[in-house]
């Protein structure tokens, strides 16, 4: 009798298992075939970037779009919300024209930084200087006095306008040495000539503004054909305008060689006080454990040099995509689904920061969060975060991927815990796993990396697509698992900087009330 009792065990066992993994084979095919079959990714990027525009923070923009994203989510049958962490500077981006009127005509590629101080809609005409080689502070304080009304330089040429790879394709060992030694050259005198001025590259615009300059010039290349990163101004009274590295150089060898060009500019930017900045959050609630949490995870905002297509377009496409599929496949998930996309990473992590602090609950029950920040390619990296279990974990839930997918992924376990660098930061900081879906470049740091270049054409939708079922099939599988993940840290290893053992991330205090930058 006893026999017969194991052997109804043993076999009742074997059967739960086949069935389970019958189940889930079941469901992941349908995630796979709803993601491949009725895709809603070109749309979603369409709506989100072409027509709703960048997500900068404290603009009617980023604002628009969260009200877009609660309505797309209502629409899927998802519950979600806004919710207010702070508020910010508000500022609205307007035209940018600038023209080269003298020593000839030419319409210059340009675009004022964001929160820039606008020219009220007025032509303002003026020289183009650029800050001299004094020899020391007091000289410069007195060529200071001659700037009213001019505009000023305040970056380097550069002395070569071609990407270093473009280099490495077509020139000559030597040649590219050369190059490098000449830019390196330029470079160090141009940061002597600065700290000459008794000022830093910072500290430059305010006191330029404050002796009368009209505006400041500057060219932040991103070493990448026709790439300029734009962030936002330091000036609070006249206007500051990144130029394009073509136009920018032309300027400055003119100025240069005493041919003193004239620019006109009319930026027509909007100063709005201060808006309140949202989080939007959406859940598919839990069945059965509805106090624990799967979190999806991406920054919203952006900056606003193009429309944030891969920064953080694509990973905000993935979690609404992956959540819009679960619902479809998977509407009574045995835990709660959530998705937060975050306001103002850009200036420190601050929606998802926020979050941390006023949702404890979510934390507490927190199974795994799944972040995707760094732009559009496939996923190749996941890393255990420093949680002593997250190989047992991470590997039972990516099991079920199709191989494509999977084979593409490499693990880190246990690995460290991020710092910083996106949004799983502020999670990981509080001890909660949050783990980052890593992808591949696509050149991100170059061409759409804070960049005017970061738009819709950049997206590669078959990487977007294939991250979207990744995550959905963790997130289910996450969700169905018999356990709680557990938030045992390994022992981190040593810091190779200073010897000594590195230490957990601290939570940090988010800034709910910023004023640009």
């Amino acid at each position: 009798m006893k026999r017969s009792l194991k052997l109804f065990m043993i076999l009742a066992f074997c059967l739960s298992i086949n069935t389970y993994a019958q189940d889930t084979k079941a469901v992941v095919d349908k995630i796979v075939a709803e993601a491949n079959d009725n895709s809603q990714l070109e749309n979603l990027a369409y709506e989100l970037l072409d027509k709703n525009g960048p997500r900068l923070v404290g603009t009617p923009q980023m604002n628009s779009a969260n009200d877009w994203a609660v309505a797309k989510y209502k629409s899927w049958g998802i519950d979600a919300r806004n919710e207010k962490w702070g508020e910010w500077k508000g500022w609205e981006r307007g035209i940018t024209h600038v023209d080269m009127v003298s020593p000839r005509v030419k319409t210059l590629e340009a675009m004022q930084l964001a929160w820039s101080p606008s020219t009220n809609g007025k032509d303002v005409t003026g020289d183009v200087v650029v800050i001299p080689n004094v020899a020391n502070e007091a000289e410069f304080k007195t060529w200071l006095k001659g700037i009213k009304g001019k505009f000023v330089m305040i970056d380097m040429a550069q002395p070569t306008g071609r990407p270093d790879y473009n280099w490495e394709k077509n020139g000559t060992e030597l040649s590219v040495e050369n190059m490098k030694k000449d830019r390196s050259e330029v470079s160090r005198a141009w940061s002597q000539r600065v700290r000459n001025t008794g000022l830093t590259s910072r500290t430059l615009p305010a006191a330029l503004e404050e002796a009368g300059a009209a505006g400041i010039l500057i060219s932040n290349w991103s070493r990448g054909f026709g790439a300029n990163k734009i962030f936002g101004a330091a000036t609070k009274k006249v206007p500051t305008i990144d130029i394009g590295l073509e136009d920018y150089g032309t300027l400055f060898r003119m100025a240069e060689h005493g041919d003193t060009p004239k620019i006109t500019v009319k930026t027509t930017g909007k100063e709005l006080g201060m808006m309140p900045t949202f989080n939007t959050v959406a859940e598919i609630r839990g069945s059965e454990l509805p106090n624990e949490y799967v979190v999806l995870s991406a920054h919203f905002d952006s900056w606003d040099g193009g429309t944030g297509a891969t920064d953080n377009g694509t990973g905000t496409l993935v979690m609404m995509e992956a959540m819009r599929i679960l619902k479809k496949i998977y509407p009574n998930p045995k835990r709660t689904i959530l998705v937060g996309h975050w306001g103002s990473e850009e200036q420190g992590l601050n929606g998802s920061s926020s979050f941390v602090q006023d949702h404890p609950e979510v934390i507490k029950g927190m199974q795994a969060l799944f972040n995707q920040d760094n732009g559009t390619g496939r996923v190749v990296n996941i890393s255990g975060q420093g949680f002593l279990h997250a190989y047992e974990f991470i590997n039972r839930w990516l099991a079920p991927v199709p191989s494509a997918i999977r084979r593409e992924i490499d693990t880190n376990f246990p690995g460290t815990p991020g710092g910083g660098g996106s949004d799983y930061a502020s999670f990981v900081a509080a001890g909660a796993p949050g783990f980052s879906l890593s992808s591949t470049s696509w050149d991100y740091g170059a061409y759409t990396w804070h960049t005017n270049k970061d738009t819709y054409d950049k997206i590669v939708f078959e990487d977007v697509r294939n991250n979207a079922i990744l995550t959905a099939i963790m997130t289910y599988m996450a969700s169905e698992d018999d356990q709680f993940f557990p938030r045992d840290q390994s022992v981190l290893p040593l810091n190779p900087r200073n010897g000594q053992p590195m230490s957990w991330p601290t939570p940090r205090n988010p800034t709910r009330k910023g004023g640009g930058e």
